[in-house]
């Protein structure tokens, strides 16, 4: 426990700043004021930061009343320079002395390394904590980040929203604190709905919860917080309705009340005509309700919003807000009605009238693409007739919806893909298609759901393929920060579709034939491709580090081929299961060496079978043809791990190898034959891994 100390508490009123500016400036106002107790020498027991609409608050409990006294050493002239010749101080001695009001007795000396110099032990006291804080306040509002800030008045202060009044209290005084034509005190405003000009006198810091809930306001943000969950939670207690508790709401409907209460509502119910996330999208994003399914699961005409307001005047509150919501829902069903009139194909012309990017054309001619592109996929995964014809079908439609009414909106515009579902099945579109048409958007980001359906999947796959490679082939690599046409997603879906619907094909090719529906421009150049590839490959060793493969293990199976997804993660699973045991790493130390000694051979040599002339020479050779077929038939069955026995199996020979043969002999003959040996030794472990990149016994190749 701190003694000396005193509670501190600062509240920053304004008018209602929005609720995504709120947490970062309440983050911000907490970590300035721990930086400043730091750098002040003082401590705190308790020090929390908390906010509503229209306050930011900072407690701090049991805050140091006074820094502590600071001991310093002052350092002034060496020895050999702070004497006369007769022993009296020096002039350098006695300015020393006069500039930290010290005599002679005062000086003690020490060595610095390159002799004694004069020291002085100087007692600096601490200052007041009171006389500290007011230049920490003004200088902490004005610092405050929001995404944009405001002047208002006479002053000149930047701020999210006009300040309308300062709380500072320090124990039960207040400070003197004047900013922006405002004067610190320790009144308080309460909740609007009993009157603008509602105060509440706050005693000392440790009364400021208790006094702000006395009007109507409910400042600690995590009780808030809790508060409008239980009420959601135990609204419906017969288990005949319930709640969308969506927690993105639910949090946002924190930072926009003070004194929550849950009411009631209804629209008419021949808007359940809709697709439900129509409405849900209408009520919820942006109106802030929380939308009521019935015990199976269905929308209701029911909905519950969280008031701000006078709760006994929730009846009229009640009717205010079905009237809000009742014009957006008609808008919406205006929309869906105008725009199911005709089939959903019929959008698909209107795309050549939005261009997806300059360079690369309309969305009409991305959509050409991306139907070549899933009908090659399909192609390639040797689909039935059928299944090709619908992922073709789903990728003519699976941008139709963008030029529709609904989404032409801006209200709607996260809806992408899921209208486009729903008109495709008031077209009479198959099952799949419309699902395909939904899903294609998948994954939105790394722990979005991956498409669900066939056509889902082959259509994601082309549509991001197309994007990706189009957008890096006319030179507009991401950066850091910087990513428009969010690559980064969209390549990380590709390899997750892959990996994950285990695929049986080539990405390489598939990027080759992506980059040659760009026929007609300029993005298909060798050192596009190369940087293409290279975009993916970084994104595949993120795929397998989320595998949880070590990163050796991920380089060693990278650098022969990464383009059939299908068979590199199951080389490095097994790679991984095996990379530890004893056997496998002795192996390993011998593959570096077999590797070491050819690396400077470039030449790709052929084996004389006459030039075999030492017996462990002989047994290799033999052990490697042997091991070729064993290899190639577990190859074709995707047994690594079968195929990493049969390599164990070969190690006995190639330490017996090493051990009788001379490797790098005078006979230039037989040195080209044993190099040719190991060249093949070398392109039979190839074709799983690379086991010279493999960390074992915490070395990495020699």
């Amino acid at each position: 426990m701190i003694l000396l100390s005193k509670d501190f508490l600062l509240e920053i009123g304004s008018e209602e700043i929005p609720a995504g500016y709120l947490k970062d400036a309440s983050s911000f106002l907490e970590s300035s004021f721990r930086a400043f107790i730091t750098e002040s020498r003082l401590q705190a027991e308790i020090v929390r930061t908390t906010y509503t609409p229209r306050r930011l608050t900072l407690l701090a409990s049991g805050l140091q009343a006074r820094q502590t006294d600071l001991d310093i050493i002052k350092t002034g002239p060496a020895k050999r320079v702070s004497f006369q010749p007769d022993g009296t101080p020096s002039a350098a001695l006695n300015g020393f002395l006069r500039s930290n009001q010290a005599s002679p007795a005062d000086v003690f000396w020490q060595d610095n390394g390159k002799g004694e110099v004069a020291c002085l032990r100087i007692s600096q006291p601490g200052q007041d904590t009171d006389k500290l804080l007011p230049g920490w306040i003004t200088a902490v509002i004005g610092s405050v980040p929001f995404p944009k800030k405001m002047r208002w008045g006479w002053g000149g202060l930047d701020f999210a929203r006009p300040l309308r009044w300062l709380v500072c209290l320090w124990g039960n005084e207040i400070l003197p604190v004047q900013l922006n034509g405002l004067t610190a005190g320790r009144s308080s405003f309460g909740n609007r709905y009993p009157g603008l000009n509602t105060t509440v006198d706050i005693s000392d810091p440790s009364a400021y919860f208790d006094a702000l809930r006395s009007v109507q306001v409910i400042a600690d943000r995590e009780q808030r917080y809790g508060l409008i969950r239980r009420q959601l939670e135990d609204f419906y207690t017969s288990g005949e309705y319930r709640v969308d508790l969506d927690e993105g709401l639910l949090q946002t409907v924190t930072d926009l009340v003070e004194y929550p209460a849950a009411v009631e509502a209804r629209f008419e119910d021949k808007f359940l005509a809709l697709p439900d996330r129509i409405i849900t999208s209408t009520i919820s994003t942006n109106q802030k309700y929380f939308a009521v399914r019935d015990a199976s699961g269905s929308l209701t005409d029911r909905f519950l919003f969280i008031s701000n307001g006078d709760p006994r005047f929730s009846d009229l509150i009640r009717r205010g807000n079905e009237k809000v919501v009742k014009p957006r829902l008609e808008d919406a069903m205006w929309y869906f009605q105008e725009d199911t009139k005709q089939p959903l194909e019929s959008y698909v012309p209107h795309l050549e009238s939005v261009v997806f990017q300059a360079d690369l054309g309309t969305l009409k001619a991305k959509t050409e693409r991306v139907v070549e592109i899933a009908s090659h996929i399909a192609r390639q995964l040797c689909l039935s007739d059928r299944e090709k014809a619908l992922a073709e079908r789903t990728a003519l439609l699976c941008k139709a919806d963008l030029v529709t009414k609904m989404l032409c909106e801006k209200e709607f515009t996260k809806l992408q893909g899921y209208i486009g579902m729903h008109y495709a099945l008031a077209s009479g579109e198959p099952q799949e298609v419309a699902r395909g048409v939904y899903e294609h958007y998948l994954p939105r980001g790394q722990n979005d759901e991956l498409p669900s359906s066939l056509t889902g999947s082959i259509v994601a796959v082309a549509d991001k393929l197309d994007t990706v490679c189009g957008i890096i082939g006319i030179g507009m690599l991401p950066t850091g920060s910087a990513d428009p046409f969010a690559l980064r997603r969209a390549a990380n879906g590709v390899v997750q579709i892959i990996a994950e619907g285990k695929w049986d094909l080539d990405l390489t090719d598939l990027i080759h034939y992506t980059l040659e529906c760009f026929r007609r421009l300029e993005v298909s150049s060798e050192a596009n491709r190369e940087t293409i590839l290279g975009y993916f490959h970084q994104r595949i060793n993120w795929y397998l580090s989320q595998l949880q493969i070590d990163y050796d293990v991920v380089d060693s199976v990278m650098h022969i081929d990464f383009g059939n997804l299908l068979h590199l993660i199951e080389r490095a699973r097994a790679l991984q299961q095996y990379k530890a045991q004893d056997g496998f790493v002795r192996l390993v130390i011998g593959f570096k060496r077999v590797s070491n000694i050819i690396k400077d051979e470039k030449q790709q040599l052929k084996i004389s079978e006459k030039l075999l002339a030492e017996p462990a020479e002989k047994a290799l050779h033999s052990v490697l043809l042997r091991l070729e077929k064993d290899i190639e038939t577990e190859l074709g069955k995707l047994h690594y791990t079968e195929v990493l026995n049969h390599l164990v199996g070969i190690r006995a020979a190639i330490d017996k190898f090493f051990d009788d043969v001379l490797v790098n002999t005078e006979d230039e003959q037989l040195r080209q034959n044993r190099y040719a040996l190991l060249q093949q030794v070398r392109r039979a472990f190839l074709k799983v891994a690379d086991l010279s990149l493999l960390v074992v016994e915490g070395k990495s190749a020699p």
